[in-house]
């Protein structure tokens, strides 16, 4: 006789993919559970990454903004606020957040466990809730949604009350005046940029030589002119030697024999995938050095009936493409096939001050693969509407075809650019030879706007041409 499973689907981890998967599947009529580790759903994203960083990066933004707008501010008194004062706007969006997130679950009849779960055998979970007890759920399949976490190397104490790593830099509660960053990737370089704009003293190191190598190498110089004349130390080509604690702070030694003293030291290099309590071994799945795991493109593990999804199978490690990997593997596990794939072009949205955002090619790239194209630019500072909002830092770039006028590569630095992006994005997308240069030229744009910015760098595109 078969035998008879709880439900035929459990998600572990009710972060972005693993909602993602859980709407889903419900939207399939599928019976399922979802566990969650924490006392609210919402994953790393809600409570630790996303949404508090980029809540405090808007409060902090606006308190720059004020200070520097005549309108507002005399230059005589100037508003000021602490890391810890600012937190408090985080846990109102958190909560905004989590409540949302939770009718999600509710309205699609979603059974909720709180607990940690990790595997028995291939089909049986056990869940360690809060009160000690324990509950066991079976299912025909599963999908690992459960994020990451900072990445704690062994030879660093972060029981020591002045170092932090991501998560927990978000309960500081005393002042500062300095902070060592250690780690110059993007949650580093988004807290370079919220601590300067508190009128904190930031030390940013940097474990290789120019700041997000990734970008488009004129994006990655904007940046790091920014954060040096707003007054970050930027260390590149460093490394850590060793941590002294003393009483009034910590003392940071480098390979290269610097030292470099501050409050504390906030470490940000690299992320761990939380597989590590799931007992993989119990059904026959081995997870890499950093926790994470292979998938292939239905993203099911080694073991076909186990999905994974998020920060756990790597790059890009971006909420807004887990969700969509969650939905896909949703798909893939009632279907057999993937309906709909990911856009081969996935924005990044990278939210210093100013933000950065990138689809496509850079320069480099194309350059490397010896594509004849051309670059067309605008800048912020010559727009209507910047110049209204006191947005004169930034720019947008266009990468095109010189010959066929196809957009290759868009890149945004400046205030919004996380939106601006998402036009190029839309245009990108067009089949058929609707992707071209000639759709900004040839567009009405609203004016004032900072979307005109594509039209002003078509227009500077174009005349490159002959």
């Amino acid at each position: 006789m078969k035998k008879s499973h709880d439900y035929h689907a459990i998600v572990i981890g009710s972060g972005p993919g693993g909602e993602g998967a859980a709407m889903g599947l419900v939207k399939q009529g599928v019976h399922i559970a979802v566990i969650e580790r924490y006392q609210n759903i919402g994953g790393g994203c809600t409570h630790w990454g996303t949404i508090p960083s980029k809540a405090l990066r808007h409060a902090v933004s606006r308190i720059i903004e004020f200070n520097h707008n005549p309108l507002y501010s005399n230059q005589t008194q100037f508003l000021r606020s602490s890391f810890s004062e600012i937190l408090n706007h985080t846990v109102n969006v958190i909560n905004q957040q989590t409540h949302v997130r939770q009718g999600f679950y509710e309205r699609n009849h979603c059974d909720i466990f709180q607990g940690h779960a990790h595997f028995i055998d291939n089909h049986t979970i056990e869940i360690l809730i809060p009160d000690g007890s324990t509950e066991r759920l079976t299912a025909k399949k599963f999908v690992l949604a459960c994020g990451s976490r900072p990445y704690h190397p062994p030879n660093i104490d972060f029981n020591n009350p002045r170092i932090y790593d991501s998560d927990s830099i978000l309960n500081l509660q005393h002042d500062l005046n300095h902070v060592i960053i250690y780690g110059a990737g993007v949650i580093g370089c988004e807290y370079a940029s919220i601590f300067r704009g508190l009128s904190i003293k930031v030390d940013l190191i940097n474990t290789r030589n120019r700041l997000l190598s990734f970008l488009d190498q004129e994006m990655s110089d904007s940046l790091s002119y920014h954060l040096w004349n707003n007054g970050v130390v930027i260390r590149p080509n460093e490394e850590l030697k060793k941590i002294e604690e003393v009483p009034d702070g910590i003392i940071v030694h480098l390979k290269s024999g610097k030292k470099i003293k501050a409050g504390c030291l906030l470490y940000a290099n690299g992320r761990s995938g939380n597989t590590h309590s799931l007992s993989l071994k119990n059904v026959g799945l081995v997870a890499d050095i950093r926790g994470m795991l292979k998938v292939n493109h239905l993203y099911q593990t080694e073991q076909p009936h186990i999905y994974a999804v998020g920060d756990i199978i790597g790059y890009p490690s971006l909420a807004s493409t887990a969700y969509d990997q969650g939905r896909l593997a949703s798909q893939a596990m009632i279907k057999g096939e993937v309906i709909t794939n990911l856009s081969k072009d996935i924005p990044t949205g990278i939210y210093t001050i100013p933000e950065i955002s990138s689809i496509g090619q850079t320069e480099q790239k194309l350059t490397a693969m010896k594509i004849p194209y051309e670059v067309g630019r605008a800048q912020f500072k010559h727009l209507a509407r910047a110049q209204i909002i006191g947005m004169s830092v930034g720019s947008l770039k266009i990468l095109f075809h010189r010959e066929t006028k196809e957009i290759l590569g868009v890149h945004c630095f400046g205030e919004r650019a996380a939106e601006i992006i998402h036009i190029g994005q839309a245009i990108m997308e067009q089949k058929n030879g609707g992707n071209t240069l000639e759709y900004f030229v040839n567009t009405t744009f609203n004016y004032p706007t900072m979307a005109e910015a594509y039209r002003v760098a078509a227009l500077n595109g174009i005349n490159r041409l002959f």
